[in-house]
């Protein structure tokens, strides 16, 4: 009898921490439902490196959804590992990694996905023979890539003007347009290699990246970059990295021109000639580190043109007391609603033409349901801006028309990519997969994780 108490006592306990577990099992299916749902209004999925699942092998171990830095990109379904949110990836590649089964590796989208991408040879040069293009605009958008095909650029370059005939001397050896992580690595390998070179930025040093929230994090593997050598920090924030630049930059000759964009690139013979609306350059060869972020994305509102409408914000501080006006509804527009609101006096409305959002990390979505629940940010849902005047800002908002009183607007609607610009200097566009390569650095950058985390 005292047997068969133990057995029901051990069952009854038994049966109450699995009920716990199935109910907690139960939420998260939910959850991950939810995500999923909100991850097909994004419906041109993943744009550059992804994971792709192998659910033969998978075993639900969850070590992959809790590893990523961008937020719900995979989660549990069914038992098993999904893509939830593919377009937030940015290929840390980490869930690989984390998986203890091998269930997991890293693709990149279909060639019809990446068909508006440029040509490209594995030394990173267009059709046009000199013209090379690094970092994002070529499809991979970690910034390790971006250093290291700044990197191996210039070192294409040395060699093949180590064999070439002299030129005039008002000739570069390269000119470099853009400055953000593939610019400045170009850069310092020129320095390195004694090249005469010039680097041009249309707004600051640093590129996208002086651009990102702070303390968001930039980097997840070691990178090497040149006149330091490797940096073993395993993960870098936006701060990290723009102070490590300036300390290398500071100790190096870095020609750059800032505040300058380039507006056309003709080549004549062996020589390119680089144009901006006030300056012409002359070179051997032109590295493009653009970006794909390309100009702003206007909306095309009456009253646009008003200097209080901005498309970046850098620093939240720099204004306190005023009435502002946010638009978008990606992580870029709710971090700085955020942020501006933490500011003081400031008061915030942020418009959205969606019902709800669908698509920010997760500690976003909390910190702005947070910050609506207290009053800091007043959230517009189904609306959109019909005019900007110089002190309020006219909004449809539900079918209904309101006036609010404003002193800055600032709009999230993403960049328009150069692609315009790429085709008109002769730069050849196509379907492209770049599986082999992002795989090739995912392996490489679980070693030097791995290496890194043992020193």
């Amino acid at each position: 009898m005292d047997t068969l108490i133990t057995i029901a006592i051990a069952a009854a306990i038994c049966a109450f921490f699995l009920r716990g577990y199935l109910k907690s099992l139960k939420v998260r299916e939910e959850k991950a439902q939810k995500s999923a749902e909100n991850g097909k209004l994004m419906s041109e999925g993943p744009r550059a490196q992804h994971p792709h699942i192998d659910v033969n092998y998978c075993i639900g171990c969850q070590s992959c959804t809790h590893v990523c830095p961008e937020g719900d990109v995979l989660a549990m379904l069914g038992g098993k590992a999904a893509i939830v949110n593919g377009y937030k990836c940015i290929g840390h590649s980490l869930c690989a990694e984390a998986c203890p089964v091998g269930a997991i590796t890293m693709v990149m989208t279909s060639p019809s996905m990446s068909a508006d991408l440029p040509r490209l040879t594995p030394e990173f040069e267009t059709n046009v023979p000199n013209l090379f293009i690094a970092g994002e605009l070529g499809g991979l958008a970690l910034i390790k890539n971006a250093v290291n095909q700044g990197r191996e650029c210039i070192d294409t370059i040395a060699r093949r003007i180590a064999t070439a005939p002299p030129l005039d001397k008002d000739v570069h050896d390269v000119v470099i347009i853009g400055a953000g992580p593939a610019g400045i690595s170009a850069s310092l390998r020129a320095i390195e290699k004694k090249l005469k070179f010039v680097t041009i930025e249309k707004d600051e040093v640093g590129g996208t990246v002086s651009k990102y929230p702070r303390q968001k994090l930039v980097m997840t593997s070691p990178v090497e970059f040149p006149m330091y050598g490797k940096f073993e920090k395993l993960q870098l924030s936006k701060e990290n990295l723009l102070a490590f630049w300036d300390m290398v930059l500071n100790r190096a000759d870095f020609n750059a021109v800032t505040g300058e964009k380039i507006e056309n690139i003709q080549k004549f013979g062996d020589v390119f000639t680089i144009s901006s609306a006030n300056n012409q350059y002359r070179a051997r060869a032109v590295i493009l580190a653009l970006g794909r972020a390309g100009d702003p994305r206007k909306l095309g509102v009456k009253g646009e043109e008003l200097p209080k409408v901005m498309y970046r914000l850098i620093e939240a501080d720099h204004y306190v007391n005023k009435k502002i006006l946010v638009v978008g509804g990606g992580d870029s527009a709710v971090e700085a609603a955020m942020g501006l609101a933490r500011q003081v006096g400031n008061e915030v409305t942020l418009s959205y033409r969606q019902a709800q959002f669908s698509r920010i990390k997760d500690r976003n979505a909390k910190r702005i349901e947070d910050d609506m629940r207290a009053g800091k940010v007043k959230v517009l849902f189904n609306s959109s801006p019909v005019e900007f005047k110089a002190e309020s800002v006219v909004l449809q908002a539900n079918g209904q028309t309101q006036e609010i009183p404003n002193d800055f607007v600032w709009i999230f609607a993403g960049g328009t990519p150069p692609n315009d610009f790429l085709k008109k200097i002769g730069v050849e566009f196509g379907a492209k997969d770049l599986t082999r390569e992002a795989s090739t650095e995912m392996k490489q950058a679980s070693v030097e994780r791995s290496r890194a985390a043992k020193a």
